[in-house]
């Protein structure tokens, strides 16, 4: 099976993750993948293959060679994200491209089209995949999961690349934040490992945001709106309220590179109770602590109007930044430079503007940067990935494994 093959045949897996679920996997189809992985990789004839109840696949290449080895795991996540359907995904291969738009859906008229997308310009003559306009494609991040298996059969079938023992590890529920919750991080046995979960060709990043998510409840009195003169309060109004005294720039919409922000990803309510949700992310950890502070105050000042227990505060850090846990062992980053550029792709170093997996297992006592894995667009239907980027992704990963045992 050609890497190619390989991801098709994952993308037609639906495993598309929920945060409500309460559950690990988070969604029953993500096991169901789990357990097709697992068979895959025992009929490639690797070893120490282990898939436990929570959905978390392991498995190990042994070293080819007795000198002393560092053993080094590259990690990419199953479960694609909960922003749009990953059910009855159908895929189209566009060969050739020739930079004009690309017609997903005729009947629905969705088009993707370099006017709106320009980097599929930086594409041109190369074979994208793309979907059918209805769907994500799910190589965020399925294509992550092919380029390690792709690699790991290259190396099987190449012995004269001499290599260390590597671990790989596929996880449930990135998507959601919990995909590194429940990883064994002993049990994978590694001192440092990469994740291929990162977007555009070259893509090394290894620090990325601080995150904490808020989720403000509030109380309100509901009255008969004709004898409702100083007896009722509207907690819609009062949410509204809230939304209004946080920095209206510092959103999403408004920042980039190192600009952190608050976002709002969530308002339910009525005149009784209203709930509005948010995510807080900044890489710099002092501003960080800053933007929860600013979100506590404005809770108590809601309360100080409208009176104690109107509004209450569920704030809860998610994640931080790596960049600290990764500083000490820079090495690790100067390999996946070098293998970068020994196959040919031109390193870009960049801050995620976002969270991995890898962030989560840095704090855990495994180093874990993040490597591209070459798709572009992730989270809806106009999602594609260049093959081209995918095989140089594995490349990059039988590189690095080289590199290491060169040492």
């Amino acid at each position: 099976m050609t890497l190619v093959e390989r991801f098709l045949k994952y993308v037609s897996f639906d495993t598309q993750s929920n945060e409500e679920s309460g559950v690990t996997p988070s969604t029953p189809g993500q096991m169901v993948f789990a357990k097709y992985l697992k068979e895959e990789l025992e009929s490639l004839g690797l070893d120490e293959i282990s898939l436990d109840e929570n959905g978390y696949l392991f498995a190990t290449l042994p070293a080819n060679t007795d000198k002393p080895l560092p053993t080094i795991g590259f990690i990419a996540h199953m479960d694609t994200s909960p922003d749009m359907s990953g059910k009855d995904v159908y895929p189209c291969i566009v060969g050739n491209y020739d930079g004009k738009d690309i017609v997903l859906c005729a009947e629905e008229n969705i088009i993707l089209s370099p006017s709106q997308f320009p980097e599929l310009l930086d594409h041109r003559g190369e074979d994208l995949i793309v979907t059918n306009g209805k769907t994500l494609l799910g190589a965020d991040d399925k294509a992550g999961i092919a380029e390690i298996v792709s690699a790991v059969v290259y190396l099987k079938e190449h012995p004269e690349i001499k290599h260390g023992k590597i671990r790989i590890g596929f996880n449930p529920d990135e998507e959601i934040g919990l995909g590194a919750h429940k990883f064994d991080v002993e049990k994978f046995g590694c001192e440092w490992a990469y994740t291929m979960d990162g977007g555009e060709l070259g893509e090394l990043e290894f620090e990325n945001f601080n995150a904490a998510s808020a989720k403000i409840t509030f109380k309100g009195r509901n009255v008969h709106p004709g004898y409702a003169k100083h007896k009722m309060i509207n907690s819609i109004r009062v949410a509204n309220r809230f939304m209004t005294m946080l920095p209206s720039h510092e959103t999403p919409e408004h920042t980039e590179g190192y600009e952190g922000f608050y976002h709002l990803v969530g308002i339910t309510g009525e005149v009784e109770q209203t709930t509005v949700s948010y995510i807080i992310r900044d890489h710099d950890r002092a501003r960080f602590e800053s933007r929860k502070q600013e979100v506590e105050h404005l809770v108590r000042k809601i309360n100080a109007e409208y009176g104690e227990g109107t509004a209450t505060l569920d704030l809860r850090d998610q994640y931080y930044n790596m960049r600290e846990q990764i500083e000490p062992v820079m090495h690790i980053i100067d390999t996946a430079f070098a293998a970068m550029k020994a196959v040919g792709v031109e390193p870009r170093v960049k801050a995620i503007r976002g969270g991995t997996d890898g962030a989560q297992l840095s704090f855990k006592g495994l180093p874990c940067p993040n490597i591209f894995a070459g798709g572009l667009n992730f989270h809806g239907r106009y999602e594609f990935v260049p093959i081209q980027n995918m095989e140089k992704a594995m490349n990059v990963i039988v590189k690095i494994a080289e590199l290491v045992a060169s040492k």
